[in-house]
C-alpha cells in the first residue's frame, strides 16, 4: 500500500490526473486496451474536468479506453445522483471514447437484472485474464464505505458474484455495485479521499483493528495489484 498526501483537493486532483495519464500511456505500450472503473463523488468530478482539458485530453488515447463504474444508485440517468450522468457531464461528453467501450450500470431495468447484465460484460472482459481492471478509482464515505459496500450489509462479504444489486434501507433505494472479489483482482486500485469528514474513518481503515462490518474499505486488498491512497492533509490529519 502506498499513501500519497497532498496539501488540498485541488493539488491532489492535478497530481492524480498526471499519475493516471502516465499509467495509461505505459500500459498501452504493451496491450491494446485500458480498462478503468470510475467512481462517483465530488473528488472524481474535479479529476474528470482536469482529464477532459489540455494537456491531459491530448495525452490519452481515448480510442483504447474502456469505461466501467464501481457502483450506481438505481435512479434514472437524468437524475443528478446518477454516477454515470456525472461522468458524462464532466468527462465522457468531452473526450472521444467509442460509445461501445462505455459500460454504464443500467438503471432503466430492474436493479437485479442490471447487475446480472453487468456480470456478463465483466466475464467477457476478464475471464481470460489473471487480473481484472487496469485501474479502479474508489472513494470512501465518512462511514468507511466504498463502492456500495456499506457497513453491516451482506454485500461487504460477497465472495462469488462480481456485480450485485440490493436494497439499502438507510437510503431507501437500490444500489448496484461491483464486489471486492472482482475489484481485488485489479492491477491498480486508487482511493481518492479528501476533507476532515473522512479523517476518522481513514485512521480506522489504515491503523485500526480489522473490522470490515464497521469499515468496509478494509476489504479492498488487491491480490496481486497495487493499492494507492491519494489523500489530502485534512483527511490524513488523524493518521500517525
Amino acid at each position: 500500500m502506498e499513501l500519497h498526501i497532498y496539501k488540498n483537493p485541488d493539488e491532489l486532483s492535478h497530481e492524480v490526473a498526471k499519475w493516471i495519464t502516465g499509467i495509461i500511456a505505459a500500459t498501452l505500450r504493451h496491450q491494446d486496451r485500458f480498462t478503468i472503473a470510475l467512481s462517483g463523488g465530488s473528488t472524481p468530478k474535479a479529476l474528470h474536468k482536469i482529464l477532459a482539458a489540455s494537456p491531459y485530453k491530448e495525452q490519452i488515447d481515448w480510442s483504447k479506453m474502456h469505461i466501467f463504474w464501481g457502483d450506481e444508485r438505481a435512479v434514472p440517468f437524468t437524475d443528478d445522483r446518477n454516477n454515470a450522468k456525472m461522468a458524462f457531464d464532466t468527462l465522457l461528453n468531452f473526450v472521444p471514447v467509442p460509445p461501445y467501450h462505455i459500460h454504464v450500470m443500467r438503471t432503466d431495468i430492474p436493479p437485479t437484472e442490471s447487475a446480472a447484465e453487468y456480470e456478463k460484460i465483466l466475464h467477457m472482459y476478464f475471464d481470460s485474464t489473471p487480473l481484472s481492471f487496469d485501474l479502479v478509482l474508489l472513494g470512501m464515505g465518512d462511514d468507511g464505505h466504498t463502492l456500495s459496500l456499506f457497513p453491516g450489509t451482506a454485500a461487504v462479504h460477497e465472495e462469488k458474484a462480481w456485480a450485485i444489486a440490493y436494497f439499502l434501507k438507510a437510503q431507501d433505494m437500490y444500489r448496484i455495485t461491483l464486489t471486492k472479489t472482482i475489484v481485488n483482482r485489479a492491477a491498480r486500485i486508487a482511493f481518492l479521499t479528501t476533507g476532515p469528514g473522512k479523517a476518522h474513518a481513514l485512521k480506522e481503515v489504515q491503523e485500526g483493528a480489522y473490522n470490515p462490518d464497521l469499515y468496509p474499505s478494509q476489504e479492498i486488498k488487491p491480490v496481486k495489484g497495487e493499492l494507492h491512497w491519494f489523500v489530502d492533509e485534512a483527511a490524513a490529519s488523524q493518521l500517525k
